[in-house]
């Protein structure tokens, strides 16, 4: 008898529409990275997205440097940080920092039309998981202006966000738009700054609460993007928390890595390397280029299509650069499907 091969339907944009098949959650990690390069130039009036190298300048807190009696140059503020964190000496200049980041941060605003955290919100379904590292109030503010389309993913703040606030008597991490919980007790901020050789995320409860939920989305997911984090020695604590949720590699030999960055690819790959197992992985220079701009909402069924029934897959990507009008309108029947399904 001869044998068949079944020959896989042609991968259109219609049947990527309607095959919602997976339960497993896309994970994403944002860095530092991405919202740089969501906001190149700056929030809705300007205001530059600090890195690591500039943190001090953009900030502007060359003043308390020299209070702290801190040399040129200012490349490494996490480090510079941990350093006058533990001196007791120094506990006035570190609250006056503590102050100063926030309320830089605080002052961010969205700019008025879709921007890449949109796009990426929009990309995602409620089964998947957003986890940051930035403390700016721009994903949670993404969330909040396209709720009304679609349910967005998970959120979890890995280092706090001057966007969230809780109520240590009901347990809950609430808008710090809002000034009171339900409760009646006023809404506290979230701490954002950490030494970054004694970071302690069990110490703050919200924060704990945060990591605990990525290690479970991590076990149980079928992509994880990594988008603009680097992974850095410093922070130990971080890559030991996301490695416990990852789990062992040969346990990973199915499950796709993504890397979203400008950097050298095998830097990259030496950065990630407990993570990926064998060829499971791809780098991407930039996020329009990525499995969720280019399958949004089907990431996960896309890879699955190329990886597993091996279909040749073309990309099927939103207008970038439009009105939420056009956008939301872009996004509808994809969403629909989801609902009918």
């Amino acid at each position: 008898m001869l044998a068949y091969r079944m020959i896989p339907p042609e991968y259109t944009e219609e049947y990527e529409i309607k095959h919602v098949s997976f339960g497993r959650p896309h994970v994403v990690l944002l860095g530092a990275g991405a919202s740089y390069a969501a906001f190149p130039n700056g929030d809705k009036n300007g205001r530059k997205l600090p890195l690591l190298k500039d943190f001090v300048e953009v900030i502007g807190l060359e003043h308390l440097m020299s209070e702290a009696n801190i040399q040129l140059p200012f490349d490494d503020f996490e480090a510079i940080y941990s350093r006058i964190a533990l001196d007791p000496d120094l506990t006035s200049v570190k609250g006056r920092i503590d102050t100063a980041v926030y309320t830089y941060f605080e002052s961010l605003e969205l700019p008025e039309g879709p921007t890449l955290y949109d796009h990426l919100i929009l990309s995602l379904r409620r089964k998947d998981v957003i986890a940051t590292f930035n403390w700016d109030p721009f994903l949670w503010n993404a969330c909040h202006r396209n709720r009304s389309t679609a349910s967005p993913p998970s959120i979890l703040f890995l280092h706090g966000s001057v966007a969230i606030g809780r109520c240590d008597n009901c347990k809950i991490v609430l808008s710090r738009s809002q000034v009171h919980c339900k409760c009646g007790r006023a809404i506290e901020p979230v701490p954002i700054l950490f030494p970054v050789t004694k970071k302690n995320y069990n110490s703050d409860a919200a924060i704990a609460a945060h990591w605990r939920n990525l290690q479970r989305a991590l076990k149980e997911c079928w992509a994880f993007t990594i988008f603009g984090y680097s992974a850095p020695k410093t922070d130990v604590e971080a890559v030991a928390l996301l490695k416990e949720g990852w789990g062992r590699v040969n346990d990973r030999n199915l499950e796709e890595i993504e890397i979203i960055d400008i950097k050298n690819e095998d830097s990259l790959r030496a950065s990630w390397d407990q993570f990926i197992h064998t060829h499971h992985y791809t780098v991407k220079r930039s996020y329009f280029e990525s499995w969720l701009a280019e399958h949004p909402r089907r990431s996960c069924e896309a890879i699955w299509a190329q990886n597993m029934d091996c279909m040749f897959i073309q990309p099927f990507t939103p207008p970038r650069n439009s009105s939420f009008e056009q956008l939301h309108a872009w996004f509808k029947p994809r969403i629909d499907a989801e609902s009918a399904g």
